[in-house]
């Protein structure tokens, strides 16, 4: 049986929980668990741990928080655990090399694109909102760039039609989950040789604002779509009716040709808002009004008729 490797997991948010449950269910040794900080959470803002605290602490874990990384005393603390290797998924804080090298195998990262494409901070949502067929993770060696570490090992993964950001999300940390620990076993047999990107072909994939939102109607059906699933669960995408943000999601695209004035609600019914578009028809399943909750059209239009005609600002 191959020797353990001592290992120091650094991750955040839901999107690496797979990744370090993954480590304990093949039997790592797991020494020490880096996440960011409690954060305040609700309409209390009472501090929450983020979910890779929650799965350390229920193992027993190790758990440092520092609110600052490149620091000498957090290198330090570090070096107490006489880390082999540290994995990285989703930390949320940019390493620079005293930390990265640290460990005499370095730092790996569970990234969640098909590296060089989508390097930054929204892989997954980019991959949705641009309409791309596949995705993926890959299995990287961390360096100081932003996501340009050698290549170790990829595996892709089909986009479906309704898949939102969400959605992918959780297949993705999965998938990166599995991957992780197959990249594991092939280091431990001397059989992971590291591959460098091409830089030509890198594409970035910066955070999401709220600048992204506001749809326009002259676009594509198909373009509105991969907007509404990308910014889906975050920021969303949104149109206005009578003042108010109007929330779209579950898109449905509708092709062949359009009569109508784009942004024009040319059906409201129990199927959903069928709008017309720059190219096609969208129907829309799901809604949410400024104020109100999230809801199937069917339920909103029940408590808010929509007569057909009326047009959406583009």
């Amino acid at each position: 049986m191959a020797a353990k490797y001592r290992i120091i997991f650094m991750g955040t948010p839901e999107f690496a929980v797979p990744s370090l449950q993954a480590l304990l269910d093949h039997g790592e040794e797991v020494v020490a668990v880096v996440c960011q900080p409690d954060k305040p959470k609700g309409r209390g803002r009472k501090l929450s741990p983020p979910p890779v605290k929650e799965l350390a602490l229920a193992a027993g874990l190790p758990v440092l928080q520092p609110t600052k990384v490149r620091t000498p005393e957090f290198l330090e603390e570090l070096r107490a655990y006489r880390p082999d290797l540290m994995v990285v998924t989703a930390y949320g804080r940019i390493l620079t090399g005293p930390v990265l090298n640290l460990p005499r195998l370095g730092t790996i990262n569970v990234h969640g694109s098909l590296l060089p494409k989508y390097r930054g901070a929204a892989p997954v949502q980019w991959a949705v909102l641009n309409g791309d067929p596949e995705t993926g993770i890959t299995i990287m060696q961390m360096d100081e760039g932003m996501d340009t570490g050698d290549i170790l090992l990829p595996g892709s993964l089909a986009i479906q039609p309704d898949d939102t950001s969400g959605t992918l999300a959780v297949k993705m940390a999965a998938l990166g989950g599995r991957l992780l620990i197959e990249a594991l076993e092939l280091l431990k047999a001397g059989n992971l040789p590291p591959q460098k990107q091409d830089d030509s072909l890198a594409t970035p994939a910066p955070p999401l604002t709220k600048e992204l939102s506001p749809i326009d109607w002259q676009k594509s059906a198909q373009k509105i779509s991969c907007q509404i699933r990308g910014l889906d669960p975050w920021p969303m995408a949104h149109t206005t009716l009578e003042g108010k943000w109007l929330r779209f999601f579950a898109p449905q695209v509708i092709p062949g040709p359009v009569r109508e004035a784009p942004g024009t609600l040319c059906r409201a019914d129990k199927t959903g808002l069928t709008v017309a578009t720059g190219e096609g028809y969208l129907r829309l399943g799901e809604v949410q009004l400024e104020g109100s909750k999230r809801m199937s059209a069917d339920a909103f239009l029940r408590g808010r008729p929509l007569a057909s005609g009326i047009r959406f600002p583009t």
